[in-house]
């Protein structure tokens, strides 16, 4: 019986244009029934319910006309009203999918959700869009091409194609039918001459890019087959080459050994400067409502992307709301030791903008998992709130883990908090152009 009342609230939710058309409908039909009262009036009969409408046009009609201009206007609205009502469940209807009636309307909810630009790379991006997908379909993910490790890099040596690793968990992340997808992509030949350490998902994107003729094609012929929400692109098309200096002056290149650097790594780059980005990734950016960077490895999969050249000042210039999702805990090699403040002016020095509004801080300890991972070398990293706000970004702690096999950030909470954010500066931005033209007239006084 609940099960069945829930169901019947949704129809009272905005999506498909019906209801709008069904008032119009009842509309027309009141004032049909109006002047069919005023024809009976006019025959002798005492039906009143004309009576409010005499109240609010009586003093600029006829009383001759009124009831032929309200006849004709209510079966106008009529007319209108179950045309367009039959339009939009026709509509609704086409847009169906095989789970109902209720998807198509969920469907429609989503394409007007905000307009979000997540940058990253690794599982961690992946985790943000599975979260996301869910509250609207105005997704764009920027994703860095500069693995050089295992299956993607062996993929870049050999074809000359970009590391589709990164590309292809978000590829899942945001598939239509995610589980069986997840499984598909992400098995990995254990035997066989030349397969062996190859996932499906890799060597499903270098094909298409052999059959499309480019990686960029690839990516957006296999969104297609795999019906994902929203879009993906990579920072760049060009070939990179991520390395790093140290904080003693020692230069590593490679993703891969960048990883286990064992120092503190103080700025990344690449050796051949000059990669530009994508069109569309400028447009995305440009037209966000949101952009969210992380989380991820800090500087082989946040970081790489602000040194295409572009998209660190195109980010710092956007009038989206810019978030920063600090890791959870501190990944060995990279960020050891590294607190939140830490990583957020790693990011500002890397990218060499202010590219951060708010920074989203995990508060929430593991419990089961803590040890194993301390034995691995991973602590929480450290949510020094003070230290944030002193570089005048605002810091939002919320308990945005998720504990299972592993500790990472939980897609539904960490969804939730990010279009929190959103909806709040939407609504103080709204409400500063509400305030400026009486602020203007104040200091006129």
């Amino acid at each position: 019986m609940r099960e069945r009342f829930a169901r019947s609230l949704h129809w009272l939710l905005p999506g498909m244009g019906i209801k709008r058309w069904i008032l119009l409908c009842v509309l027309g039909i009141v004032v049909l029934l109006d002047a069919a009262t005023r024809w009976l009036i006019a025959e002798g009969t005492g039906i009143h319910i004309n009576e409010i409408l005499d109240n609010i046009v009586d003093d600029y009609f006829p009383p001759a006309y009124l009831t032929w201009i309200l006849a004709i206007v209510g079966l106008a609205l009529l007319i209108t009203g179950v045309r367009m009502w039959l339009r939009a469940v026709v509509r609704s209807a086409r847009s169906r999918t095989p789970k109902g009636f209720r998807e198509a309307l969920a469907g429609r909810r989503l394409q007007q959700g905000y307009k979000v630009v997540a940058i990253g790379g690794g599982t961690g991006l992946s985790t943000l869009l599975r979260g996301l997908k869910r509250r609207t379909s105005n997704l764009t993910a920027v994703v860095t091409v500069s693995d050089d490790g295992g299956s993607s890099g062996r993929l870049q040596k050999e074809l000359g194609v970009l590391p589709p690793g990164d590309i292809r968990n978000c590829l899942v992340a945001l598939a239509d039918d995610e589980a069986l997808v997840t499984d598909l992509f992400r098995y990995r030949f254990t035997e066989g001459e030349g397969l062996s350490g190859h996932s499906f998902g890799n060597l499903f994107l270098a094909a298409m890019a052999g059959i499309t003729g480019n990686f960029d094609h690839a990516i957006k012929e296999s969104s297609r087959v795999l019906n994902i929400v929203g879009r993906v692109l990579p920072a760049t098309l060009g070939i990179v080459h991520l390395c790093a200096e140290l904080d003693d002056g020692t230069i590593l290149e490679g993703e891969s050994t960048i990883s286990q650097a064992k120092r503190r790594i103080k700025r990344v780059f690449f050796d051949t400067p000059a990669a530009a980005p994508p069109d569309e990734v400028i447009a995305a950016i440009r037209d966000a409502d949101a952009i969210v960077l992380g989380p991820g490895s800090l500087f082989t999969s946040v970081a790489p992307n602000f040194l295409v050249s572009r998209i660190a000042r195109e980010v710092a210039y956007a009038h989206a709301v810019k978030i920063y999702v600090c890791n959870v805990m501190t990944q060995p090699g990279e960020t050891d030791g590294m607190t939140a403040a830490d990583h957020v002016e790693a990011l500002l020095a890397n990218a060499g903008e202010r590219v951060v509004d708010y920074v989203i801080v995990n508060d929430e300890r593991p419990s089961r998992l803590l040890g194993a991972y301390a034995q691995e070398g991973q602590v929480p990293v450290e949510p020094d709130l003070e230290r944030i706000a002193a570089l005048g970004i605002e810091p939002v702690h919320a308990a945005v883990m998720g504990e299972t096999e592993t500790v990472r950030h939980d897609p539904e909470k960490l969804a939730a908090i990010v279009l929190g954010i959103v909806d709040r500066t939407v609504a103080e931005r709204a409400t500063l152009v509400k305030l400026r033209p009486s602020a203007a007239a104040a200091g006129r006084a």
